[in-house]
């Protein structure tokens, strides 16, 4: 028998059979200060260690039952909620017991039947406490009561004894919201200032605001971690006198509901003791806020102050900003609704669709919206070949661009041909009332859409790929919504009243830089403000009744094309965590800051299980101003004649611990984001740009991978160490290229770079007869002044051989490394892989090289393809070949992390590397799947022990799944930095450039520019003088042409691939308000 904790209740516990993944930060929190002092510290370390040997939570099968065992994780102590089923769980059904209000132990009881059949009693115990503080300055009874932290510091109380009065209360007071507050308005709680500050954040409203949105969730922790906004996380399901049983026959919501009620109602008579013990004549209110309508009546029903949003936000100083931030209650629409007739279909039930699904009737997917015609998307599932196209407003359903949808097949005879077409909202929504007139009710397709998809009918035509019928499909539900913030500006032609006094409320159109987003409908009164101005919004619905999606106001980003409003947008669009670093990840760091070093004596615990590689000539060889240097390399020759090569890399996983505050941020943030003319770190600059970095003639840890390879770069053998280095010098790809190439150079350090120079063409060459790919990607480097980073000049980026020296040592070591952390965890290695392209993906490249040029594309293997990409070349034109790489490039899938136990070996291969197994090694300073792989090989050289995070394939599955959004996020804002600093560049100017046709629709053609990197839409309409009408044309998609004529006399054609010669100027695009480039056909 073994006694839990000081409650004096008994737990009989015959096996422990499995341990729970690491805690939320939040319930390290509340075991702060849920604890009875040291002793009972003490006695849960050794049930703990004697259970796990780990100071972690544990579950156990007690008599038949599954207990909930609570035990301490490494750095608190105390009870730990129990967080959900394991993978088992088929069905659930809750029984309720006796357990009376006074006692402090509280049982819940489940039956879970489980994949075998068998059914299973599950025993749930909470232990509640009494000494959880209300975390307010004005009660001295909690600070006397909330015992120590591990560190035997008491936690500073965070709500303030003064806080905030307003009109309603005039006396001050504290905000307690329900979930749909959070969900509803997260925006108002960031709000900058004294508004919504001193906010008590309940336990029961966390957890339901993770389980509805984990973004929402994301934010709203972080908000409890900003000191200046002093939100605190209480812990109403462990303290005895907040917690509620559930009663027989009610809802979760309602119990939920009336749990928050139970807890403003405790607070309020808390707070009163606590004020009355002060003598104070003072009456602080606890507020509930809540758009819940039945739980505001029973509040104030049981006398809670209780206040709705726009009732509480229209009482604040700054209510007129405020106002806009409020998301349009469900009341007010559904009103609206029950007056309009409904524009778009039903969507089927949750049920419905997914028996659909599950029978084949119906089919899942992700909704993508062209970037070329707004009013056409597709959906790709597995049961097809071809993704199904979505045509039309009626079909797409109300469903925005990432939305995971559920379609229906439509008969054969309503199946139609992918769009030659471009059609832009900009065009054909234009002048567009944003008001909704309830005598004139919207049209679900306005007259112009009609017209421009009764075009496309008619000039569609042709049985080549780019014409024939494709399988089309409609909308029927949504599974998820992929709605986030969006950045965009108020369309001028929808404001009525430009006055920028005025503060009349009125309806305006939202235009989203992302072309595939609907314009979105905001109620403001700062209309006329806003006009010319990067505007922040969210969707808050999208009804039936309505033909576009309803938003409301967060904030202003400042003036369009200004570098701060611009550069912002960019981050926010591609959802790029740029805020700075919260003082909990700070204090992760060194206590010794920039004055760190490699300890001097090597019996130092530092050095423990590390090499001494610092007698070796090691150098790192990166971009010009590079300044977080990850990698390093050495290569000497061996008596034998062959080599030794050593790949050192940046020992991050020495300074960021598993699961603290630091390595939380960074597997959020995921990896570090390079702008033009800025770089958003993944890891605090003291450790990415100092501690870590393998600066020059400065000692560093480092985790080393050394080869023996002979004089052809084959492997003899391979090892892998923790090391220390000291870099002999940080080469720029140009300045190693002269150093390698200077003959009067014969150091030794310059003769293992030669070395390595040798090899590293040797691997290459072995890669490439391998079936590896060369594939291409437009990169320029826009340069910038130094004191203002303004652009001054864009030049296309040079490739040198000792970028590809670098490349071929930085692919082995991941290579070796994912085969090394494979062999050690063959269930739970964090690799990473690309997946072949379907043949499909190819089609329309292979069909028009052979229509166009003869040439014929291979996809059997990527030995076949990369064979084939070699034959296609125009000797009179030598940049052909790149085009045709850079259009193969578009047509592949895209790589991805994934954990080993999730995929079968075979589908492991790099298809692009034609490699069999591959992981990411060697950028631990950026990429946080680097980080977790030098974790798991530390523990596969038995360096040090696994964290259980890494041991979990659902956590690691979690990992991987953010840090593909996080990497693929990256390159898009890197690239549309680029695109922003290269209209900069060129602004004001006019240039002539060569340009190649890379794509042709009916009414239009894409150019691409080498020179800059660009490429830019050639409307036929662009090609007019002013006062001429668009010339009449002849789209001929078997040929992949278009004629441009007068009658019957062809003025001009255009072929694809064609060469042509543009002028290049720089116009404000006035869909977006981006600047952008202009091109001209001369």
């Amino acid at each position: 028998m073994l006694t839990a904790a000081s409650t004096g209740v008994l737990i009989p516990v015959r096996r422990i059979f499995e341990l729970l993944a690491s805690i939320e930060e939040l319930e390290d929190e509340l075991v702060r200060t849920a604890t009875h002092g040291r002793d009972r510290q003490r006695r849960d370390r050794s049930l703990s260690e004697e259970v796990s040997g780990e100071w972690r939570r544990g579950s156990g099968v007690v008599d038949g039952r599954v207990l909930s065992l609570p035990t301490p994780n490494e750095d608190t102590h105390g009870i730990h909620p129990q967080q959900g089923e394991d993978g088992n769980m088929t069905s659930l059904k809750r029984f309720h017991d006796s357990t009376g209000p006074t006692t402090t132990l509280s049982s819940k009881t489940y039956l879970r039947t489980l994949k075998s059949g068998k059914v299973q009693k599950v025993v749930r115990e909470l232990y509640l406490r009494q000494d959880i503080p209300c975390s307010s300055k004005l009660c001295t009874a909690c600070l006397d009561l909330a015992p120590p932290s591990f560190h035997r510091k008491s936690e500073p109380f965070v709500l303030s004894a003064t806080p905030a009065a307003t009109k309603h209360f005039p006396q001050g007071h504290y905000l307690v919201p329900d979930t749909n507050a959070f969900l509803s308005a997260m925006d108002l709680f960031e709000v900058e200032g004294t508004d919504f500050q001193d906010v008590i954040v309940l336990q029961t409203v966390l957890e339901e605001v993770k389980n509805r949105s984990l973004p929402l969730y994301n934010r709203l922790i972080a908000l409890t971690k900003m000191e200046g906004k002093r939100f605190y996380v209480f812990f109403n399901e462990f303290r005895l006198e907040t917690y509620v049983q559930r009663d027989v026959g009610e809802t979760i919501n309602d119990r939920n509901d009336r749990a928050v009620r139970k807890a403003c109602t405790w607070y309020a008579q808390h707070l009163q003791q606590a004020v009355d013990a002060r003598r104070s004549a003072r009456q602080l209110a606890i507020v509930m806020l809540s758009d819940d309508k039945d739980c505001l009546r029973k509040a104030r029903h049981e006398g809670v102050a209780a206040s709705n949003l726009e009732e509480y936000v229209s009482a604040l100083p700054d209510a007129d900003r405020l106002m806009d931030m409020v998301a349009a209650s469900r009341e007010r629409r559904v009103t609206t609704q029950s007056k309009a007739a409904m524009l778009y279909p039903e969507h089927l039930s949750m049920s419905a669709m997914l028996t659909g699904v599950k029978n084949g009737t119906l089919h899942q997917g992700i909704f993508n919206v062209s970037p070329y015609n707004y009013l056409e998307g597709t959906v790709h599932v597995p049961a097809f070949d071809r993704s199904l196209i979505i045509q039309g407003r009626e079909n797409s359903n109300r469903s925005v661009s990432g939305d995971v949808v559920v379609i229906e097949v439509l008969p054969k005879d309503q199946w139609k041909a992918p769009s030659s077409k471009v059609i832009e909202e900009e065009d054909v929504g234009k002048d567009e009332n944003a008001e909704v007139d309830d005598d004139s009710p919207e049209a679900v397709v306005s007259e112009r859409e009609k017209r421009a998809l009764q075009d496309e009918v008619k000039k569609a035509h042709g049985q080549t790929a780019e014409g024939q019928k494709q399988p089309t499909a409609k909308i029927v539900g949504i599974i998820k919504r992929n709605w986030r913030q969006y950045v965009g500006h108020i369309d001028k032609d929808s404001v009525r009243s430009r006055n920028q006094e005025s503060r009349a409320q009125q309806t305006v159109f939202l235009i989203p830089m992302d072309k595939r987003v609907p314009k979105i409908r905001v109620r403001t009164r700062q209309a006329g403000e806003l006009l010319g101005k990067r505007v922040l919004v969210t969707i808050d619905s999208w009804d039936r009744d309505s033909r576009y999606p309803v938003g409301h106001f967060i904030r202003s980003l400042g003036e369009l094309e200004t570098k701060g409003a611009e550069t912002e947008a960019l981050l926010l669009e591609w959802d790029v965590q740029y805020r700075p670093f919260p003082k909990t990840v700070l204090d992760c760091l060194p206590a010794e800051g920039h004055d760190w070093k490699v300890p001097v004596s090597t019996s130092d615990p530092g050095w423990q299980g590390r090499r001494d590689l610092r007698d070796l000539l090691v150098c790192s060889i990166d971009p010009p101003d590079c300044v977080d240097i990850d990698d390093a390399l050495h290569a000497k020759q061996l008596p034998n004649g062959n080599f030794e090569v050593g790949v050192h890399i940046a020992d991050v996983s020495h300074f960021v611990k598993p699961n603290n505050a630091m390595d939380k941020e960074a597997s959020l943030r995921g990896t570090t984001v390079y702008l033009v003319d800025k770089r958003i770190d993944m890891l605090p600059m003291l450790l990415g740009t100092d501690l870590c970095s393998l600066k020059p003639y400065i000692e560093r840890y480092s985790f080393s991978v050394l080869w023996e390879v002979d004089k052809d770069a084959n492997i003899v053998s391979s090892s892998f160490t923790k090391s220390v280095i000291r870099s002999r010098e940080a080469f720029s790809y140009e300045a190693a290229q002269l150093r390698i190439d200077d003959n009067s150079q014969q150091d030794e350090l310059t003769k293992g770079m030669r070395h390595l120079m040798m090899l590293s063409k040797k691997l290459r060459a072995k890669r490439m007869a391998a079936g590896a790919l060369n594939l291409a990607s437009p990169e320029v480097r826009v340069q910038t002044e130094s004191e203002t980073s303004d652009p001054v000049d864009v030049q296309t980026k040079k490739l040198l051989d000792t970028n590809q020296l670098v490349e071929e040592f930085m692919l082995l070591a991941n290579i070796s490394v994912a085969g090394k952390i494979y062999e050690a965890f063959p269930q739970t290695a964090l690799l990473r892989r690309h997946a072949p392209p379907p043949k499909t993906n190819f089609e329309e490249l292979s069909n028009q090289l052979k229509v166009k040029k003869g040439m014929e594309i291979h996809t059997d293997s990527s030995k076949a393809l990369a064979d084939s990409l070699d034959t296609c070349v125009e000797p009179a034109e030598p940049f052909f070949n790149t085009l045709v790489r850079i259009l193969a490039t578009r047509c592949m899938m895209s790589a991805e992390y994934f954990c080993s136990g999730t995929q079968a070996y075979p589908d492991f291969r790099h298809y692009g590397l034609a490699s069999e197994i591959y992981t990411h090694f060697t950028s631990p300073i950026r990429r946080y799947a680097d980080l977790e792989a030098h974790r798991q090989l530390a523990a596969a050289i038995e360096y040090e022990p696994l964290d259980a995070s890494l041991q979990s394939k659902a956590k690691l599955e979690a990992v991987c799944k953010n840090i593909n959004v996080r990497h693929r996020n990256a390159q898009m804002a890197g690239r549309a930095s680029v695109e922003y600093y290269v209209g900069q560049a060129l602004k004001g100017r006019v240039l002539e450039e060569d340009g190649f046709i890379m794509r042709i629709f009916s009414n239009g053609f894409v150019v691409f520019v080498p020179r800059f990197g660009i490429e830019g839409l050639i409307r036929l309409r662009d090609m007019a003088t002013d006062g001429e009408r668009e010339s009449e044309s002849v789209f001929d998609g078997e040929n992949y042409s278009l004629e441009m004529r007068s009658g019957e006399k062809v003025q001009r054609r255009v072929d694809l691939f064609q060469k042509v010669r543009v002028r290049i100027s720089d116009e404000a695009e006035e869909s977006t308000g981006k600047r952008k480039i202009k091109l001209q056909l001369i």
